[in-house]
């Protein structure tokens, strides 16, 4: 499976990401103008790769949100300001690293048609340790 941590902004998003398989981790920015975003996530849907997705809560995400859901991409979602207060740092939140939605541990899992929670346990299980 793959893990993406995304922060998200309306022209692109940067994007770490960590294949447990394999133990790759990379980071990288992609353009939504350009369609970037949107044909890395379908080739990894075409490559049949499972795919996991963080980010924080924005007004200017819902066409992104549709992609992941007509893709089958599970996705996580953070209220900015619990994410903050939970990792320790005095920085405002645009200023967290797209990384850093892989360990926070204030995501909630939005569902096909919203249909459910779940905590960070199930998320990423070395989270709770």
């Amino acid at each position: 499976m793959m893990l993406i941590g995304v922060d998200y902004h309306p022209s692109f998003q940067t994007i770490a990401f960590f294949v447990e398989e394999t133990g790759e981790y990379d980071e990288r920015e992609l353009n939504h103008s350009k369609g970037e975003a949107e044909r890395f996530y379908r080739d990894l849907q075409q490559r049949g790769i499972r795919v996991r997705v963080g980010m924080e809560a924005t007004g200017f995400s819902r066409w992104f949100e549709q992609l992941l859901a007509e893709l089958g991409v599970e996705l996580w979602i953070g209220d900015p300001a619990e994410r903050l207060e939970a990792s320790g740092y005095d920085i405002p939140a645009s200023e967290i690293e797209a990384g850093m939605e892989l360990h926070l541990p204030c995501l909630v899992k939005v569902g096909q048609g919203n249909n459910g929670y779940k905590n960070i346990e199930e998320f990423l299980p070395e989270a709770a340790e």
